[in-house]
């Protein structure tokens, strides 16, 4: 693989996981807070 190559897939992955964390912390749905919720305190990521 080239460098761009890499280099774009590292990007699209970092902003991909991003985008999740976002997501998941931000999230009002009830089966996402819950299935996320233990990880988020522990990360010390408000979510209340």
């Amino acid at each position: 693989y080239t460098r761009t190559q890499r280099l774009t897939a590292a990007i699209s992955a970092a902003l991909l996981g991003a985008c999740l964390v976002y997501f998941a912390g931000f999230s009002h749905i009830a089966a996402v807070h819950n299935a996320a919720h233990d990880t988020r305190h522990s990360a010390a990521f408000p979510c209340h």
